[in-house]
């Protein structure tokens, strides 16, 4: 079912506007169905050191049918921000935060779907709406756990394109290669206009919600990076969600998608009572 839901997709895309590439977009959580290796993470991409990306957080879930990894972010001491692909189908799973090396986390937390608050218009085939707050029980701010800040509300209309941010997560080290990282990445990219990216994916998937980086020399957000934090160098912020990447694999050049955080401010502050 889920490799059909795939399929349809890239259908769908294909449809809804000019295209450059074969190629559609995906979940990274999906990519494996396609390109039958594990999940994965940013390619080509730099070791973090300790302490680097006290936000960033790992999502181990676990159903029925199995389980895949994804990443997130700490927006409050009880509150993480990740994609609603992740959450979805999922029965339970553990935080793992404050963590460089992937099985190294500084403390735990064990949630259940009962923690997950899923956007009720969460679309697959389009890809929209992914998004997922989850709650756990209240961790203390310490120099390798730390919230990431929320963009304002005054800078909603904020395009980004031709800035600079920061992607992490772990995983693999290319769409080849079988084992995962056992360290933090990251991968410094630049925002590209909608409209470019666009060109590649179709409206349907890439709206005023989306964000999306350029990947030169193959690096990319992959599979594993799903729901991870997309931060602005200049102002620290945290701009996007680890969303989609290309079918085609995520050294393929295409573009990466990632959900538009200011899209969502209303909708975090309606589920968590996070003021921005």
């Amino acid at each position: 079912m889920k490799l059909f839901i795939i399929l349809a997709l890239l259908v769908v895309s294909a449809s809804a506007g000019p295209v450059q590439q074969p190629e559609g977009p995906v979940h990274p959580r999906d990519l494996q169905l396609i390109m039958a290796h594990p999940n994965g993470r940013i390619t080509n991409a730099d070791a973090a050191r300790e302490a680097q990306f006290p936000y960033q957080v790992g999502l181990s879930f676990t159903a029925s049918g199995g389980g895949w990894w994804c990443g997130g972010s700490l927006i409050d001491c009880n509150w993480i921000l990740t994609d609603a692909h992740c959450t979805s189908g999922a029965s339970a799973g553990t935080i793992f935060l404050g963590a460089t090396k992937r099985t190294s986390a500084k403390t735990n937390r064990r949630v259940n779907k009962s923690n997950f608050i899923q956007h009720s218009a969460y679309n697959s085939l389009t890809l929209r709406n992914d998004i997922s707050l989850i709650i756990i029980a209240s961790v203390s701010y310490t120099p390798h756990i730390n919230k990431v800040a929320l963009p304002k509300a005054s800078s909603s209309s904020a395009a980004y394109s031709g800035q600079k941010a920061i992607a992490s997560g772990w995983g693999l080290v290319s769409d080849s290669a079988s084992s995962v990282s056992p360290t933090l990445q990251y991968a410094s990219l630049q925002v590209i206009d909608n409209t470019v990216c666009a060109k590649t994916y179709g409206s349907l998937s890439v709206t005023s919600k989306t964000i999306c980086t350029a990947t030169p020399a193959g690096t990319s957000t992959c599979s594993g990076d799903s729901g991870g934090p997309l931060v602005m160098e200049s102002s620290g912020v945290l701009a996007g969600v680890t969303s989609f990447v290309s079918s085609a694999g995520c050294q393929s050049g295409a573009p990466a998608g990632f959900v538009r955080v200011t899209s969502y401010l209303d909708w975090i502050k309606a589920n968590s009572g996070i003021s921005y």
